[in-house]
């Protein structure tokens, strides 16, 4: 099997944006989290799922450099 340039590309770039969204997200929460202890039953399973979404983003650019 042959990646293409475009597939390495698509997998550098729908790699990369995700990863810098899942810290900025990280990052966000734990000074939530800092500022305010007692909301964190709260932002935790919101920070959570947001990094769920994020994580399914680089997993379906894998996905299309495969394909394509």
């Amino acid at each position: 099997m042959e990646l293409s340039v475009s597939g390495g590309l698509i997998v550098a770039i729908g790699g990369a944006m995700p990863a810098i969204g899942i810290g900025i997200i990280g990052m966000k929460a734990m000074e939530s989290i800092g500022r305010n202890p007692d909301a964190s039953g709260k932002i935790l399973p919101a920070m959570l799922l947001a990094m769920a979404f994020a994580e399914a983003i680089a997993i379906y650019s894998l996905i299309l450099a495969f394909v394509g």
